[in-house]
């Protein structure tokens, strides 16, 4: 016969505990890999956001009925608003420091930047001086009165500054690094030099030649990047080839020719020779300096320093993201 005490005994011991296994929501693993938000992602993200942001800020500055220089200035700040804007957003999402982008503050304006802009300045020197050489390209002279040749010379060098840092950081800031996470660092660096050599065949008088000539310089800009470790070098580069090409020596800039330039040069000969509507970009000759400007550069900064692998890694206070499941 069972016993009473036994049984009551038996009743009264706690049921055994089961842990449900816990499973990552449906969004936290289509959005977030180990290193964070998933690449892929990110990059749509910042496309999404940017391309709203920038056609309605040139908008905004193309109905401000100012003079056309000062509404060309407006419209290239609101592009870089548009590039950055949706970095600043995707920072907070990420977790990640700002330097991680390309564009460290520490080092705004420093030596890279002034001896990127020192080697852009002598590239396209080189580059006409081979046309002048070729007798595809003359000086003429100085039109600009000596009262406007330093105030066309600075609104120039601010406008392709401001210039340098909005495409900069569009085509290699935010969009190469989060392209590194997922396909590497030069897949990423070619994906982004094509699109931004066809971005350029929107400008009036551009062609296949100079847009191929973009994608190039653009593919040169990622090897600074990878050598340097940050985008200033580049920003450099970029503002002084555009001044010395655009102001300084008066010839047209992916097809298009700036008012207040300095000089009335010309160009004269085959469009091989002189790029035709496009100007020196579109010559054979460019494809030339680009070749030795890679080659130097190449020599100078041999060692890569970028991406920096801590940049990757997902910081430990992120908990991921900000985009967390409920658990």
């Amino acid at each position: 016969m069972p016993d009473p005490e036994a049984q009551t005994e038996t009743k009264s011991l706690p049921a055994p505990e089961f842990a449900a296994a816990s499973q990552p929501s449906y969004a936290r693993t289509l959005f977030l890999g180990p290193e964070g938000l998933r690449a892929g992602w990110g990059f749509a993200f910042y496309v999404a956001m940017f391309v709203p942001l920038r056609d309605v800020g040139v908008s905004l500055a193309a109905s401000s009925h100012l003079a056309v220089l000062w509404t060309s200035l407006l419209e290239e700040f609101a592009v870089l608003t548009a590039a950055i804007i949706p970095a600043l957003v995707l920072m907070r999402v990420e977790h990640r420091p700002w330097s991680a982008y390309g564009l460290p503050a520490q080092r705004a304006f420093g030596k890279a930047f002034w001896v990127g802009a020192v080697w852009g300045f002598a590239g396209v020197s080189v580059l006409v001086f081979a046309m002048y050489e070729f007798h595809g390209f003359n000086f003429g002279h100085v039109i600009l009165r000596a009262d406007r040749v330093l105030k066309f010379g600075l609104f120039w060098a601010f406008m392709f500054l401001v210039v340098g840092l909005a495409e900069e950081f569009a085509f290699r800031g935010y969009t190469v690094f989060t392209l590194t996470r997922g396909i590497q660092f030069w897949p990423a660096a070619f994906a982004m030099s094509i699109l931004f050599g066809l971005v350029h065949l929107q400008n009036e008088g551009e062609q296949w030649t100079g847009a191929l000539a973009a994608a190039a310089i653009g593919l040169f800009f990622c090897l600074t990047l990878r050598r340097t470790g940050t985008l200033w070098f580049a920003v450099g580069f970029h503002a002084a080839w555009d001044w010395g090409e655009s102001f300084f020596y008066s010839v047209p800039d992916s097809g298009m020719r700036s008012p207040g330039h300095l000089l009335s040069s010309s160009l004269h000969g085959p469009a091989w020779l002189t790029g035709g509507s496009v100007g020196p970009e579109g010559s054979a000759l460019c494809f030339v300096v680009i070749a030795l400007t890679w080659a130097a550069f190449s020599w100078r900064y041999p060692r890569a320093v970028y991406p920096a692998p801590e940049a990757h890694a997902l910081p430990a206070t992120a908990g991921s993201s900000s985009l967390r499941s409920s658990e």
